[in-house]
């Protein structure tokens, strides 16, 4: 359920085209729909903005058969995140309508609900090729959430030429988003070359001391570079979510 759809039951209800009971019997999942261990809160895009989704590690096959079915029963996008290949395989031979992004590892469906959302373009950034997993899953994301990206993978401060030549670029975006691994240190030289905000997220990607990533979210959240603001370690989706309330048009009232 989001803000179109419940315009258009009001607006038949009000229009006698659909009775009262009708319209109370479509409402009857809000904000909650319950099913055997699961609440799937159909009312979060009406609140929120952003569409309910699913994080995917961790359920069995047969939990995701469940949810997605329910998700796909909606008039809105289903996501599902950090889905492994072998599990999204399972899910794609029980239900169909399902789209598998291996790189962002998100199952999707309901793309035909999906309607342009941003008022602008978000930028996303990364150190190396070892981080695209991560920027895909936000990319993926950002997309089913109707904003429009653009990528520069591969630009990290071993060669920054290779960001200072995307000066124009980090000066038209919206939102920028910056992801990097090692020692983190990206983020803070592109929020020092654009007006947009930044949202940093670190990554896994390093030797020993960079300790799963520990080492470049500490180096984020030191950044002396204003207007940069950090999610967690390999977290795309986190990043992706905040870009686009960043990016949404302002309520009108």
């Amino acid at each position: 359920m989001n803000e179109a759809s419940l315009l258009t039951l009001l607006t038949q209800v009000r229009a006698g085209a659909l009775s009262p009971d009708e319209a109370l019997a479509r409402l009857r999942l809000l904000p909650v729909q319950e099913l055997d261990g699961v609440r799937l809160d159909h009312h979060r895009r009406l609140r929120t903005g952003l569409p309910e989704a699913v994080l995917g590690a961790s359920k069995t096959v047969a939990q995701l058969v469940r949810i997605l079915r329910a998700m796909l029963a909606q008039q809105d996008v289903a996501l599902a995140t950090r889905v492994a290949p072998e599990k999204a395989e399972a899910v794609c031979r029980e239900l169909s309508g399902l789209s598998y992004h291996a790189e962002a590892r998100i199952l999707s469906g309901n793309e035909q609900y999906v309607k342009a959302a941003g008022e602008g373009l978000i930028t996303i950034v990364t150190a190396g090729t070892s981080d695209i997993p991560v920027a895909e899953e936000a990319r993926v994301t950002l997309s089913l959430f109707g904003h429009e990206t653009q990528c520069v993978y591969d630009a990290g401060v071993a060669g920054i030429h290779r960001i200072l030549a995307q000066a124009d670029l980090l000066q038209e975006s919206r939102v920028v988003i910056v992801i990097a691994g090692m020692e983190g240190a990206l983020p803070s030289v592109v929020a020092g070359l654009t007006p947009a905000p930044v949202i940093a997220v670190p990554t896994s990607v390093g030797y020993g001391a960079g300790a799963g990533g520990a080492a470049a979210l500490l180096g984020m959240l030191n950044s002396c570079a204003p207007g940069l603001a950090v999610v967690n370690i390999d977290n795309g989706f986190g990043a992706a979510c905040m870009a686009a309330a960043i990016n949404r048009p302002a309520k009108r009232r």
